[in-house]
């Protein structure tokens, strides 16, 4: 795949829009997911504000990055547990807003440390050997989330219609890139969903007329909700922020005492340490993509700060921390379109469209089944891009070999380490993920193995990309 703008050019007008665009409809559904999980939990938060928070952090971001890093920052699901458990505390508002200022405070950290130090052992602790299965299994780690939604629709009902519609959308995406028009190359997301919507429209409101259920796929609730009864507010509001949300439930939680801050570190701390597992995996994966090592340039303490940070922000305004997204990168290596220009609009065009609210309730109607199958195309350029790092191993020696397959089979499978009990979940106090426990046993098996340090330097990064460049997106 070869770059038709690079980190520092700008698309003219119109096409930087709709390369804008498809950015957003990239990270929205799951954006939008999160604060509605909140609010099952028992605590009300405001999807609009979640795409305000995730516009303003991914602002943030960007600016800590010195515009380097061509990522969008949306909401996290690895707080969810987190949230859950300051919720059950009776913390409300203040418990997630402080909880996740203190796994900001974690990358704050980490950042210091490595601005100290240098991040040069960042990569001896992660080179192709091991950055390549990892990148691989965070793409493939979100795999069961896109054939979840095709299959289910976001429910708990089987449905091979809803596979149709999930197929229909990622065959058109395939069609757009490979075979599509030059403006369908540009934009293969936009058509792809826009495809899988209207079949998924069309087979509702057949489903509707003879009342079939399984052909109900799509969800007219956001519009109802939105429009009846039509106000002015069905145009325009203003979203619930969070820190506003706090100050008026000031008193109606339990009060935030030293022990309340002790118990709220203890709960999100940990999982932000886990979260840099997955911060250095997308930016190593993003650096394959435009062919630029980001832990060097603009630096990993920088990227650290602007995550934490930006987290933070989306958090205070929008109701939950923020990470990079792999839609997001899955959208830069779809498109080839790698201008911070474009996350910067889609960012301000976030922000913007929070307050519209036909917008959000469009948004909110695409089906799971139609964002399953845009995310079939989006998780596996993720997988592959892990798989273009892995070229650059010789996986004909055993070192290396045993390296990447405890990495494959302990993440694939599902491996995790928890410690503690918490009592207000129910679950784990610490739990590490599947990919956190995979990278850990991975360093220690190249450790034992002794296996060829082969770092990621700038020739190899390049090398790699260089690899992509021979794939002809017009063939």
């Amino acid at each position: 795949m070869k770059l038709i703008y690079d980190v520092h050019e700008k698309p003219k007008g119109k096409e930087n829009l709709l390369f804008a665009f498809q950015q957003m409809i990239a990270i929205m559904a799951a954006t939008l997911l999160v604060p509605i999980i909140m609010t099952s939990n028992g605590l009300p938060s405001d999807p609009a504000a979640a795409l305000f928070g995730a516009g303003l952090g991914t602002l943030v971001y960007l600016l800590f990055t010195k515009f380097s890093s061509p990522v969008f920052l949306g909401s996290t699901f690895t707080f969810l547990g987190a949230y859950a458990a300051s919720i059950g505390y009776g913390y409300g508002y203040w418990g997630v807003i402080i909880g996740v200022g203190f796994a900001a405070l974690v990358y704050v950290i980490f950042a210091i440390v490595i601005k100290a130090s240098g991040s040069a052992w960042v990569n001896k602790l992660m080179p192709a050997v091991i950055a390549g299965p990892i990148v691989t299994l965070i793409g493939l780690s979100l795999s069961g989330t896109a054939t979840s939604w095709m299959q289910t629709n976001g429910g708990e009902t089987y449905s091979l219609v809803t596979i149709l519609v999930g197929l229909i959308t990622f065959f058109a995406i395939v069609y757009s890139t490979v075979k599509g028009s030059k403006n369908m190359k540009l934009f293969p997301f936009i058509y792809g969903i826009g495809a899988g919507y209207i079949i998924a429209l069309v087979l509702t409101l057949i489903g509707n007329a003879a009342n079939i259920p399984v052909l109900q796929i799509l969800s007219f609730d956001s519009f109802k909700a939105a429009f009846s009864p039509f106000t002015f507010k069905s145009i325009v509001d203003i979203p619930k922020l969070y820190i506003i949300q706090a100050v008026k439930t000031q008193g109606q939680y339990e009060p935030i005492t030293a022990t309340a801050l002790a118990n709220i570190a203890l709960i999100y701390a940990p999982i932000a340490v886990v979260e840099l597992a997955q911060h250095v995996g997308d930016h190593k994966n993003l650096s394959n993509i435009i062919g630029k090592d980001l832990i060097t340039d603009p630096g990993l303490d920088k990227t650290l700060l602007g995550d934490g940070i930006g987290s933070l922000v989306g958090t205070i305004f929008g109701s939950c921390a923020n990470t990079t997204y792999g839609e997001s990168i899955g959208c830069v290596a779809i498109t080839g379109n790698a201008s911070s220009h474009t996350i910067k609009t889609a960012a301000f065009g976030c922000m913007i469209l929070s307050f519209f609210t036909p917008f959000v309730a469009l948004i909110n109607s695409i089906p799971k089944c139609v964002m399953g199958g845009a995310c079939v195309a989006l998780y596996g350029l993720i997988a592959v891009s892990g798989l273009q790092l892995l070229s650059r191993v010789d996986l004909g020696d055993n070192r290396n070999l045993y390296v990447v397959s405890a990495i494959l089979v302990c993440g694939i499978g599902g491996l995790a380490l928890n410690f503690g009990h918490n009592s207000a979940t129910g679950g784990s106090l610490i739990s590490l993920t599947s990919l956190a426990a995979a990278l850990i046993v991975g360093i220690i098996t190249r450790k034992i193995t002794g296996a060829k340090d082969d770092t990621l330097s700038s020739d190899t990064l390049s090398g790699a990309v260089e690899g992509m460049k021979n794939v002809d997106m017009d063939k």
